[in-house]
Order: structure tokens, then C-alpha cells, then sequence
């Protein structure tokens, strides 16, 4: 029977089995070793996705339960444990890691020559970290692969990014790390408080007021860098300018919600005291990064770095929306990060496209491309118009859930997070219509070819995606809501009980 099956745990160490197949993999001929690796990273993450899939198939989402558990204790009657099952939140989340991992490697087919088969043993490593990291039950288990995740990435931008890879990469690291130490001393102290390990344990636990003040800003400093959100953004810009193609599309597609992931399972429904305390300084950090890091993007040269900077807004509206705590806010967050997750991964996959072309990522090197491109024009209008969030595509759903979630709250709130929309839409049709639109004036864009069958194949997936969530997006919050209703409730009830004053949303 399926359902017997320790279904995660082939998700999550599936990948390994491909690095040990590519590790033994041997010639005298590079140029066919480094193909066969690739075949072999191709088919091995095609295979987890195609098994992840049986995740979304046998999920019940009548239930706010975690599912598919399992749980092998490392030390017979320790606290900790492995322990890996998926809710509603974390379900998508591993699905959007197991999509993106095939497509990445698809994409760096051509791009990466030299030492492709590190590069492929990467990103099959890289998967299982972070799909290990949305699966864990246990808070030890969690922290293992959250930091672990730092490794691959490094390695992927250090060694086959751009010219400035190294400092982009120490900068990446260095960053995550600083935040990620002190979230490791509040887990020792909520061990040390709660005498478990145990994730579904520690989220009933109540915490006194004043500890949580402090786990919370612990945490917040970690996943704050991670999300990322102003004033600690800055590495990553520099991280995606320098990162190859693939490297940019799993640090914007997945990377960057796992601090958005962590404020959903950990921040909220463990300090929901502190969080309700913090909710402000959130909202005043998000509203600032949507509107500051807007305007700069408006000023960018390198489509890279305008993109990054997007992303920071984008993440701007997913850290207002879960901390509305409200059903259309949470509700609003969880799809917009899997909407940014592929909108955001599609758009760097665009620049990859003429980037691989003509080997610059400066807008002024472009324009006419819709004269001897025009499928590559279509495939970018796209993932243009849902990173603005036009409607019946899927950047449009999120949006509008948040900031129905954010009027609730405060109209000032909402009026200003709006405005990150209407920058959105200036930032990113100005930049379509300078490399798209103008005269074909230049050489060496006019010897530019259209998309080839390899890249339609990559960007075929994510055009069904982005139009299935935003022209039935009930799909997609029907299998969350259960899991968001019970968030949303425990937090009401713990505040409540601590004699917290809620306004009634």
C-alpha cells in the first residue's frame, strides 16, 4: 500500500541516491561524464517531484493534523527525534522545492560546462535540505537542515557565480549565519523551558510573557534576514547579481520563504504574546521595504538586481499579511510566497535566457527583442504582469488577500502597502518596455535566436501555474485553510487567555 510508505523520508533522501549514482560516475571523456551527470540530476529530481506529488494526493484537508508522520527517535527516550509530517502551510511549500529543483537543472543544462557534476551534486543536496527543513517535526531536526541549506548555496554562488561570487557569497552567508546563532540559543533555552524538542509539543506550550519577548526577537533575527527584510536585505541583491541562473531561481523561488515559513510556525503560534506586541514594528519594516526597495529598483540598470529588489518588496506584502493574523492576511501571505516562488524564479530564468545570449545583464544592451524574439517577448510579458499582479494571474490573488487582511487592521496599513503596486507595476513595465520594445538597432541583438524547445520546457510548467492559481485559486487555499483557521484560533485563544486585548478582525 502507499500510504504505508515512510513517504517523506523518500522525498526528503531521495536526492542522496542521485548524488551517490553521480559520485560513482566515471569516463575518459569529460564532455560525456558531465552529460551524464546531468541526466541523471534531471531524472532523479524528476522522480521526487513525481513522488512529492502522491504528498499532494493522499493530503486530507479537512484537518489541521499533521500528516504522513514519522518519527525515529536518534537516542532511545531522548527529547529529540526525527521527527517529519506536513500540515496544509508546509505541504506547498515542499511541492514548490521538488517543482523547481528539475527545472533548475534543466536550465543550467548549456550554461554550466565547468564542473558540472559538483554543480548537479549541489542541487540534489540542496533539495534535500530544504525539503527536510519544511517537512520537520522537530525543532533540532529543523535547525539542522535550515542551516544546512547554507552550505549548497554557498558552494553555488562561490564557485560558479560571477566575477564578485566570493564576497557575494561570504556576504550570503555571514548574513544568514549572524541571525541564525541567536536563534540557536533561544532553541536551547525553550528545551531547556519546555524539556522537548517536539515542534507540535512546543507550540502548545505556553511560554511566560517575558521569555517569549525574548525567543521571538531570537527567532525574528534569524528569519528577518532570511524573508529578507529592510535594513537587512543588502545581501541579496549582491547574492542574486553574482549567482548563476539556477542559483538566483531557488534563492528567490524557495530560499526566501523559509524565514516567511519559520514566522508561520514558530514566531506566531509559539510567542503569539510577543507577536501580537512585535505586529507593529513588522508592519512598519514591511511598509518601508515595499515602498524604499520599490523605488530603488525603479532605478536599476542590471536586471538582476531589479528583480532582487522586487523581491524584497514582494516579501514586504507577505510579512503584513501573516502578521494581520487574520484569515484573508495569513491566508494572503502563504500564496503569494508560492506565487513569488514562481513568478520570481520565471523572471530570473528570463534574464538567464538572453543572458546565456549575449552574457550581460544590462538593460541598455537590450531592446527590439520583440522583433526577432517574440516567443521569448510572450513568455516575459507573462511573468511580467503577474509580478504586478494583474488579474487571473496568480500575483493578482495574493495581493488582494493581503491587503483585504491589512484593511481590517488599519486603513493607513493597507494605503500604504498599495502603493507597493503601483511602484510594482512602474518598475517592471519599464523595464519590458526597454528591453522588449524600441528599435533593433544593434549587431548583437539581432543575431539573438528565440526560445529553444529546452527553454520552452522550462517555462511551460510555470505558465500553467501561474494562470491555474489566478483563475482557481480555490484549489490552492481550500488544502491551506484548515491549517491557517487553527493558527489563526490558537493564537486568538492564547491571547485571550493571557488577557491580551484583541480587536475584534
Amino acid at each position: 500500500m502507499m500510504s504505508d510508505w515512510p513517504l517523506l523520508s523518500l522525498v526528503i533522501f531521495l536526492p542522496l541516491v542521485g548524488v551517490l549514482f553521480i559520485l560513482a560516475t566515471r569516463g575518459s571523456d569529460p564532455a560525456q561524464v558531465a552529460a551524464n551527470c546531468r541526466w541523471q540530476a534531471l531524472v532523479t529530481s524528476g522522480v521526487v517531484f513525481l513522488i512529492s506529488l502522491l504528498i499532494w494526493q493522499q493530503f486530507d484537508p479537512t484537518t489541521a493534523d499533521f500528516q504522513m508522520v514519522e518519527r525515529y527517535e536518534w537516542i532511545p527516550g531522548s527529547a529529540s527525534a526525527y521527527h517529519v509530517g506536513v500540515d496544509g502551510i508546509s505541504m506547498w511549500f515542499v511541492l514548490l522545492s521538488t517543482l523547481l529543483t528539475p527545472i533548475c537543472i534543466l536550465a543550467s543544462w548549456e550554461a554550466i560546462q565547468v564542473r558540472a557534476k559538483e554543480y548537479m551534486i549541489a542541487f540534489l543536496v540542496l533539495e534535500t535540505l530544504m525539503v527536510g527543513m519544511f517537512c520537520a517535526l522537530d525543532i533540532l531536526v529543523f535547525y539542522v537542515f535550515f542551516e544546512g541549506v547554507l552550505i549548497p548555496m554557498f558552494l553555488i554562488i562561490g564557485v560558479w557565480g560571477g566575477a564578485r561570487r566570493v564576497y557575494a557569497a561570504f556576504k550570503f552567508f555571514l548574513y544568514t549565519l549572524l541571525g541564525s546563532v541567536l536563534m540557536m540559543i533561544a532553541i536551547l533555552a525553550m528545551y531547556w523551558q519546555a524539556g522537548t524538542t517536539d515542534i507540535p509539543t512546543l507550540m502548545a506550550f505556553k511560554f511566560a510573557p517575558g521569555l517569549q519577548t525574548w525567543l521571538w526577537l531570537a527567532f525574528f533575527a534569524s528569519f528577518a534576514v532570511k524573508v529578507p527584510m529592510w535594513p537587512v536585505h543588502t545581501w541579496l541583491p549582491d547574492a542574486h547579481v553574482e549567482a548563476p541562473t539556477a542559483g538566483s531561481v531557488i534563492l528567490a523561488g524557495v530560499l526566501l520563504k523559509m524565514g516567511g515559513y519559520g514566522f508561520l510556525r514558530f514566531s506566531i503560534p509559539m510567542f503569539p504574546e510577543a507577536s501580537d506586541a512585535f505586529a507593529p514594528l513588522v508592519y512598519t519594516l514591511s511598509v518601508v521595504a515595499v515602498i524604499y526597495t520599490s523605488l530603488v529598483a525603479l532605478v536599476q540598470e542590471d536586471m538582476k538586481k531589479l528583480i532582487a529588489y522586487s523581491s524584497v518588496a514582494h516579501m514586504g506584502f507577505v510579512t503584513i499579511g501573516m502578521f494581520t493574523m487574520t484569515t484573508q492576511g495569513v491566508e494572503g501571505s502563504i500564496f503569494q510566497m508560492l506565487s513569488h516562488g514562481i513568478v520570481s524564479a520565471a523572471l530570473f530564468l528570463c534574464v538567464g535566457v538572453i543572458y546565456d545570449r549575449l552574457h550581460t545583464r544590462e538593460i541598455t544592451a537590450y531592446g527590439g527583442l520583440a522583433n526577432n524574439m517574440p516567443r521569448y517577448a510572450l513568455v516575459f510579458m507573462v511573468f511580467m504582469m503577474a509580478s504586478v499582479g494583474l488579474p487571473g494571474t496568480s500575483g493578482f490573488v495574493g495581493e488582494l488577500l493581503i491587503l483585504t487582511g491589512a484593511f481590517k487592521v488599519n486603513t493607513w496599513l493597507a494605503a500604504l502597502t498599495a502603493t507597493g503596486m503601483i511602484l510594482g507595476a512602474a518598475y517592471m513595465l519599464y523595464l519590458y518596455r526597454r528591453v522588449i520594445f524600441g528599435v533593433l538597432d544593434k549587431d548583437s541583438v539581432k543575431a539573438m535566436l528565440d526560445l529553444s524547445p529546452r527553454e520552452i520546457a522550462v517555462f511551460a510548467p510555470l505558465i500553467v501555474l501561474v494562470f491555474w492559481m489566478g483563475i482557481y485559486p480555490s484549489s490552492f487555499i481550500d488544502m491551506m485553510s484548515v491549517s491557517v483557521d487553527n493558527l489563526i484560533t490558537n493564537y486568538k485563544v492564547a491571547l485571550g487567555e493571557a488577557g491580551t486585548a484583541v480587536a475584534v478582525r
